[in-house]
């Protein structure tokens, strides 16, 4: 089993940025595919970026060009830096992990795809 623990979430400014930590549990995090997801109240729960055990990326259109997921796997953690901030990015967000990837440039789109999730970290952006 795989444990994740988010920080680095909070209030801030429209404009401002925050970076997600996101520490993983496990000897293999090497080898896992990485995600991180958001949920506003009342709408589904959307991939924001993702990053690959080879460090392949994606990110999902709202957040391109504003939005880095990176990842040290000497620290078992992913990054998720995010500047420019707007209001409609407020939500909770999630980090997930994909623990047995069919490649190292594998990247999953979809909630199910992934194995173990994180608590959570409310992301609020004021305008």
């Amino acid at each position: 089993q795989v444990q994740l623990v988010e920080s680095g979430g909070g209030l801030v400014q429209a404009g401002g940025s925050l970076r997600l930590s996101c520490a993983a549990s496990g000897r293999t995090f090497s080898r896992y595919a990485m995600g991180w997801f958001r949920q506003a109240p009342g709408k589904e729960r959307e991939l924001v970026a993702a990053i690959s055990s080879g460090g392949s990326t994606y990110y999902a259109d709202s957040v391109k060009g504003r939005f880095t997921i990176s990842r040290d796997n000497a620290k078992n953690t992913v990054y998720l830096q995010m500047n420019s901030l707007k209001p409609e990015d407020t939500a909770v967000y999630y980090c997930a992990v994909k623990t047995n990837p069919y490649y190292s440039g594998s990247i999953y789109y979809r909630t199910y795809e992934y194995d173990y999730w994180g608590q959570g970290t409310q992301v609020t952006v004021s305008s």
